[in-house]
This record gives structure tokens, C-alpha cells and sequence, in this order.
């Protein structure tokens, strides 16, 4: 019963999916917070169906990115908004946090908007289902680590209130190796469903001079040319995946490190923020091994 309430809580709080919460406290509020990436890894999965759709990949992924952004009732993106204005006001914590309180965007919320949702199509174009898969789950491990013990809320009222500090250290760690492991699933998995008809990049051995795949004509690679082709197969296929998952949480801790100093805590919003960043920043690190 107490996991349940924990998995009610995270599926209600982080997804538009329809739950029954029956206890809100911050014991509960630590579950779901563990359990942030499994919601992480159904979004993902969910999101990234309209990639799956005989339409051309730039479409694809602004339909799955929008629709992401539907299955979150858009909440993260407003918090992320939200903490680019206040930052950018360039105001002392209460200050900006007042900034962030309030309903209205401002030119550095926009701006940051724009270009991440930008970056997320156009990497999600680029790398594919599987990439926006682990970029959902990273994006929620994210909220593991923001929530740890010792990182205090910014408010004494709030949800950062509510789940600060709330996951233990030794948790957040487990949680860890279990979103790696499965970040190495996913990238087999991608690794697999990469070879189709008519790619020739899945061919086990070099493919001779003059030689028809296919109908597409392929010659002897140099030396410097096959190392280069297995080791950017090795990144974009097995270890893409936990390459993306390592970024995401990367970058999503230094925003998180820049909040706190500057805000003296989280909020509902900075840990929006470091999901879209998360997000983000994991999409490109698998865009960048096609």
C-alpha cells in the first residue's frame, strides 16, 4: 500500500495520466520521487509513438514533443520558464523568486522556451524514438537527485517544499544503477532495431569495392574510416543510450547547483527547469552520434 501511494503520487504529480492520490505527505512525497524515472520511461514511450508514423522525421518528432508536453499538462516547460525569468532578472533570491511566483512570462521565459523546445525537435528528428525514451527517463532522474538529502526548498510552502530532501542519499544511488541499466537495455534495443533494408551500416564485414547493397554501390573504407564507423556505431547504438542518460544528469546538476546558489533552494519550478534541461541536453548528446 505505501508504494502505491508512491507510485499514485509520482504518475499524478509528473503525467496528465488519470490517478486516484490518497496521501500526500513527505514520506509519500520521497517514493515517488525514486519512482520519478519509471514515470519517465512510460511518458517516453508513450511521446515517441508518433515517430513510429510514415511521416517525415521533422514532423515526427514536433508531433512526439508536443505531445510529451500534453502528457505533462506543459508543467515543466512553465517552470522552466519561470526559472529563466527569475535567474535573468539578475535580483537577489526573494526577488526572483517573486518573479518566478507570478502567472505572467517574461522576454528571458520566452526566449528559453523557444530555443529549447527547438533543440528537442530538431535532435529528436535526428536521433529517434529510442533517444526521446532516455531523454524522458533522465529528465526524471534529474528530480532524484534534486530532491536528495540536504538540498533544502527555496519556500517553506510549495511542492519544492513538499519533496525536498525527501530521498535518501543511498536511494537516489540505487535509483541511479537502475536507470543505467536501463539505459544499456534501451541501447541495445535501438542498437537492433537500427539495421533495416537498404542500410547498409549493419553489413558484419567490409563491404568490398563496387559491391551492389541493395542497389546502392559501396566502397572499400580506409583503415581510419572503419575505426571512425565502429566507434560512432558503438556510441549511437549500445552506448548511446547511457552516454544521453550521463548528459542529461550532467547538465541537469549544474543547473540545479546554479539554482540552489542563487535561489537557496528548489522549487516546483527549478525542478521543472532540470527536467526540460535534462531532457534537452540528453537529445543532443545522442543527435550528436547518429
Amino acid at each position: 500500500m505505501r508504494l502505491m501511494d508512491g507510485v499514485r503520487l509520482a504518475v499524478g504529480t509528473l503525467s496528465v495520466f488519470p490517478v486516484r492520490v490518497e496521501r500526500v505527505d513527505r514520506q509519500v512525497a520521497g517514493r515517488a520521487m525514486t519512482l520519478a524515472p519509471a514515470v519517465g520511461l512510460v511518458l517516453g514511450l508513450v511521446a515517441g509513438l508518433p515517430l513510429l508514423l510514415p511521416a517525415p522525421p521533422l514532423l515526427g518528432a514536433a508531433l512526439a514533443v508536443g505531445l510529451l508536453a500534453l502528457l505533462t499538462r506543459g508543467l515543466h516547460l512553465d517552470g522552466l520558464a519561470d526559472l529563466a525569468d527569475g535567474l535573468g532578472s539578475g535580483k537577489p533570491a526573494d526577488q526572483a523568486l517573486g518573479i518566478m511566483k507570478k502567472s505572467d512570462i517574461g522576454p528571458f521565459g520566452v526566449m528559453t522556451l523557444v530555443f529549447t523546445l527547438l533543440v528537442q525537435v530538431a535532435a529528436v528528428a535526428e536521433a529517434g524514438y529510442w533517444a526521446l525514451v532516455t531523454a524522458c527517463v533522465a529528465g526524471r532522474l534529474a528530480l532524484v537527485w534534486a530532491c536528495r538529502a540536504g538540498v533544502p526548498a527555496a519556500r517553506p510552502e510549495g511542492l519544492g517544499a513538499m519533496v525536498a530532501g525527501t530521498v535518501r542519499r543511498s536511494a537516489a544511488w540505487l535509483v541511479t544503477l537502475g536507470t543505467a541499466l536501463t539505459a544499456v537495455a534501451i541501447g541495445l534495443l535501438a542498437d537492433v532495431w537500427s539495421g533495416v533494408p537498404g542500410d547498409v551500416s549493419w553489413w558484419p564485414e567490409p563491404v568490398p569495392a563496387s559491391t551492389e547493397v541493395y542497389g546502392m554501390v559501396r566502397t572499400f573504407p580506409t583503415d581510419a574510416e572503419r575505426i571512425v564507423g565502429e566507434v560512432g556505431g558503438w556510441l549511437s547504438g549500445p552506448a548511446g543510450a547511457p552516454i544521453a542518460l550521463l548528459a542529461g544528469t550532467g547538465v541537469a546538476l549544474l543547473l540545479l547547483r546554479h539554482a540552489r546558489r542563487r535561489l537557496d533552494g528548489i522549487t516546483g519550478d527549478v525542478l521543472g527547469a532540470l527536467v526540460e534541461t535534462a531532457t534537452a541536453a540528453a537529445l543532443v548528446a545522442w543527435a550528436l552520434f547518429p
